[in-house]
């Protein structure tokens, strides 16, 4: 590893064609009239910006903490079409859900997503019969076009060889369908990518003070630079509420008597090293409604998520022991214990879904798209679902399209007329480039070690040989940040130069998995935060 002493010399100067400095951003945000100013920095605000700016929108982006700072970054890391919605009838909503879920995983982002194989184990006196979840997974994949193979019934034998540690007490067959999953902070920031590139400007760690009227209307907001405590004001059109769970808050400051429009559901995991190689992510019912997850992610091992309303302050939300005690619990219905054992987890975390507002369990509730117009013309956009974010921006900008008394319909390129599958930046084959970073290292260094070409193909796609060629300038760059993880220093500075980091968690929890690992230790911290504060 690189030794303490020699961080000041890493990555001094920026790497060629480096984002404009904060001081720059604040000053193009302050000086322009946008079309429209997004005001949080979630998947549901990135993908609007991201389709208004294809639109031809002069748009705005900005975030009180990092991109895909909340619960964006705290999902089931899945892109599916929802098995559980089949038993409510709504065969619509998968159908639609495994569209996106497809276009995603093949055609937008194959380098951030991979195919995920899923067993979904029946037990005696489990709440659904074999001939059940048989026919389940058989409607689910022909609701998918047969994409992912046909859903079928195995053996628990042969389920066992795939995972070792499936519990096999009372297991009396195994279904199987497919899925796909992600890392979602890094899908987030690739979209947040593609905004701008598409001419959306950003800036997060930027909070909103206040909002901005003219004439009664809502005309942009006042903003404080959190890193700096410098304040600055965006102007435009249209303000876009994208605030996830503090929407309502922000709905406030346009009208103090504005009514709750959602609820907030708590959903936590945990994250554990793992006992064994998982071939297969098993999803096991509860009961009627509720699945448990244990999916096999960056080579480690996610369990979750639970389930119930949350009333307190967004911003404290935290796994607590009950949280993980139940997890764990649940877990052991087809996880053996040797698995499960606290000593194994590395890191938790929890995130809130934002759900339409009324009465009945958050577990049953529909996981839709809630957009409100206040009395002083902000839009407000929350809930929905990370499968269909795309969709979701479509949407929005259509209903931006139509509403009355605005003219952005006039100045922007119907949804219509865009392409439906645009690719994310950097799309390629991750094996491709994996194959490429390993047989196209500096001659007369080292090679790059397998597991780092893997997970920088896989985290990047071609944007990855950009990283490579900052580890083959300076050697110091193309060492291991902590030699239990894949990561290179190399890309601390890139994600200081190109992906907005500004803060050591910027880095370790959602440039790269250091955090989650549970390998973000005190000397890491220091280091990258040395790295950090060498922006120019």
């Amino acid at each position: 590893m690189t030794t303490l002493q020699s961080v000041p010399a890493l990555g001094t100067h920026p790497a060629a064609g480096s984002l404009p400095g904060r001081a720059e951003t604040r000053e193009q945000l302050a000086r322009a009239t946008y079309d429209l100013l997004v005001i949080g920095g979630g998947i549901l605000g990135i993908s609007t910006a991201w389709h208004a700016a294809q639109a031809g929108l002069r748009v705005a982006l900005v975030d009180a903490g990092d991109f895909a700072g909340a619960t964006s970054s705290a999902s089931s890391k899945l892109l599916h079409g929802g098995l559980r919605y089949l038993q409510t009838g709504a065969v619509k909503l998968v159908a639609e859900n495994h569209f996106e879920r497809r276009a995603v995983s093949r055609e937008v982002a194959p380098h951030l997503s991979n195919p995920l194989t899923f067993y979904l184990p029946v037990y005696k006196g489990g709440p659904h019969g074999a001939a059940k979840l048989g026919a389940g997974v058989f409607a689910y994949s022909a609701l998918s076009a047969f994409g992912d193979g046909v859903g079928h019934v195995i053996s628990p034998s042969r389920a066992r060889r795939d995972v070792p540690e499936l519990r096999t007490d009372g297991l009396k067959a195994v279904a199987v369908y497919g899925d796909d999953q992600m890392n979602d902070a890094r899908m987030a920031l690739m979209t947040v990518r593609a905004a701008t590139a598409a001419g959306a400007t950003v800036l997060n760690h930027a909070e909103v003070t206040g909002l901005r009227f003219t004439k009664g209307r809502v005309s942009g907001a006042d903003l404080r630079d959190r890193t700096d405590g410098t304040e600055f004001g965006v102007t435009a059109r249209l303000v876009l509420n994208a605030t996830g769970p503090w929407v309502d808050h922000l709905r406030r400051m346009e009208d103090p008597n504005a009514a709750p429009s959602i609820r907030l559901s708590k959903g936590a995991h945990l994250v554990l090293k793992r006992t064994s190689p998982w071939r297969a992510a098993l999803a096991t019912p509860i009961d009627k409604y509720r699945i448990t997850f244990a999916l096999p992610w960056e080579d480690m091992l996610l369990l979750g998520t639970t389930d119930e309303m949350y009333e307190g302050d967004p911003a404290d939300v935290s796994v607590t022991e009950k949280d993980t005690a139940q997890i764990l619990d649940e877990a052991a219905f087809s996880v053996r214990d040797q698995q499960l054992s606290r000593d194994l987890i590395t890191y938790s975390f929890a995130g809130l879904r934002v759900l339409p507002g009324g009465p009945g369990d958050t577990s049953q509730a529909k996981r839709e798209t809630v957009v409100t117009e206040g009395t002083g013309g902000m839009l407000s956009i929350a809930g929905g679902k990370w499968t269909t974010f795309r969709h979701i921006g479509r949407t929005i900008m259509n209903k931006l399209a139509a509403l009355p008394g605005q003219s952005l319909a006039e100045d922007m390129t119907p949804m219509s007329g865009l392409p439906r599958k645009l690719p994310l930046p950097g799309i390629a084959n991750p094996r491709a480039v994996e194959h490429r970073l390993l047989v196209d290292g500096p001659a007369p260094g080292p090679r790059m070690a397998a597991d780092t070409a893997r997970h920088l193909a896989t985290h990047y796609g071609s944007l990855a040989f950009d990283i490579a060629r900052l580890a083959n300038d300076d050697p110091a760059l193309a060492e291991r940040i902590h030699p239990d993880a894949p990561e290179i220093w190399a890309q601390v500075v890139y994600a200081r130069d190109h992906e907005w980091a500004e803060t050591a968690d910027d880095v370790l929890r959602r440039r790269t998995t250091l955090t989650i690992r549970g390998l973000a230790t005190d000397e890491v911290r220091g280091r990258v935060e040395g790295l950090l504060a060498q922006r120019s």
